[in-house]
């Protein structure tokens, strides 16, 4: 595993498919059987941190018979001791490797849910049965559950984290909590949502997380692989879900609140948003004017009538979407239009991080501003729009702007009601039927 985006998807999973991200339909329901669960816990030079955490998996409600506990030693100099019962597995000392950390626990895992967790995150007896119950009952269900931070450096290990944690507690990162008040617990969510997302305190079903292809091995610092991985698992139809019933006690502060200097951790955050800004080419992440390597959106035009219509068809969608990338229909008409954002169909490599794709059926000159709007309203995935199909007066199809995170939902349930499509009257297209005036649309009086 290493991050890449799978696309295959064979027959529907069982369970229940979720229409938009409406977890809150299973709002009751549990799983009947309970299925296994594999937690895989990522450490590194924290063996008290480690023995507090096994002994509370040891405590969970969860059936043991079911619970699997995978340990992941990320290059202690000394191998970290666990309890009978309990796999470990080790991997080199090269860099912050928690990604391929959590892909070695998932690679061993025999649990049809992976709940992941960190040697310093001790979880409450109830979280495994909290954390795991969506994706049992939902097979693209990402939960998170309610990381609490407390000070338990003396603490004796053994002590109950549901006692000791509460009396010892230290604030919670407030962007968080406003963020899990502000859309429902994760109901309402859209593209940039995966910074909800804490791989601490993570669960999904085994068969999401192998379609998703896992957690990126090239993140080697601290901190951006979960995110990097939610964003992924968002373009692969994931319903996301704050579990606050899932309560898992970190020890220590919240990262912004640690003992560094201000420059040294603004420093590291700072590498985190670079990493972030050439992983995720989504508005919000990458840069405002930088082109990614990887295109956000990809238009495919389908036919043009000359070289004129097809310059002005083209330029008015880049004007609208400049990050985008443009695919022509013949080679032949490279010429026409000299912009590395433009590339012949034979020349076109994939995009699998691009939010939407858009086809045009035919020449055509669009509203920027107008067309800009129904794209960022395809692309954000939040509210009701999933695809929209824009016509003309005569019913023929003009622009088809097509989500990723609906076709792949659809394609997994194969249900395509899972997402609605929106079939309009484009008054902001431009029908290019004969050769246009390409000097008067140049200069701006046409």
């Amino acid at each position: 595993m290493g991050g890449t985006l799978v696309v295959t998807v064979d027959a529907p999973p069982s369970g229940h498919a979720i229409t938009a991200n409406r977890w809150d339909r299973l709002d009751g329901v549990r799983p009947d059987p309970l299925p296994t669960v594999s937690v895989i816990v990522v450490h590194f030079e924290q063996q008290p941190q480690l023995d507090r955490t096994l002994l509370a998996l040891e405590r969970q409600s969860y059936p043991r018979h079911l619970l699997e506990v995978i340990v992941v030693d990320d290059g202690s100099r000394t191998a970290p001791t666990v309890p009978a019962g309990v796999r470990l597995l080790r991997q080199e000392d090269r860099g912050f490797r928690a990604a391929a950390a959590r892909n070695a626990g998932a690679g061993v895992a025999h649990g049809r849910i992976l709940c992941f967790l960190d040697a310093d995150t001790t979880p409450e007896p109830d979280y495994v049965m909290e954390v795991a119950r969506l994706p049992s009952l939902a097979a693209d269900a990402v939960t998170v559950g309610l990381r609490r931070h407390a000070n338990l450096a003396a603490a004796p290990v053994d002590d109950r984290i549901e006692v000791v944690g509460p009396a010892l507690e230290l604030p919670a990162p407030e962007w968080l909590s406003r963020a899990y008040d502000r859309t429902g617990d994760l109901l309402e969510v859209d593209h940039r949502s995966y910074r909800y997302l804490i791989g601490a305190v993570l669960a999904c079903s085994r068969a999401f997380f192998d379609e998703t292809g896992g957690f990126d091995e090239s993140f080697t610092d601290y901190g951006g692989e979960d995110w990097e991985w939610g964003y992924r698992a968002w373009l692969a139809g994931a319903i996301f879900a704050y579990v606050r019933s899932a309560v898992a006690w970190h020890d220590g502060p919240e990262w912004s609140a640690r003992p560094d200097a201000d420059d040294s951790r603004q420093r590291r955050k700072n590498g985190e948003a670079l990493r972030l800004a050439r992983s995720i080419p989504a508005t919000g992440s990458s840069g405002r004017g930088l082109w990614s390597h990887t295109a956000d959106v990809v238009i495919e035009i389908r036919s043009s009538s000359s070289p004129a219509a097809l310059y002005i068809c083209v330029d008015s969608i880049l004007e609208a979407v400049p990050h985008a990338v443009v695919v022509l229909p013949d080679s032949s008409l490279d010429s026409v239009i000299d912009d590395p954002r433009v590339v012949s169909r034979a020349d076109a490599v994939g995009h699998p991080l691009a939010r939407v794709t858009v086809d045009v059926h035919r020449p055509l000159k669009v509203d920027p501003e107008l067309f800009r709007l129904e794209v960022e309203r395809v692309a954000s995935g939040c509210g009701d729009a999933a695809d929209i199909v824009a016509r003309d007066h005569s019913g023929a199809v003009l622009i088809e702007i097509r989500s990723q995170r609906a076709r792949r939902r659809r394609a997994r349930w194969k249900r395509d009601e899972l997402f609605p499509t929106h079939d309009v009257v484009a008054e902001w297209i431009v029908a290019l039927n004969n050769e246009p005036d390409l000097e008067a649309y140049l200069g701006g009086w046409s």
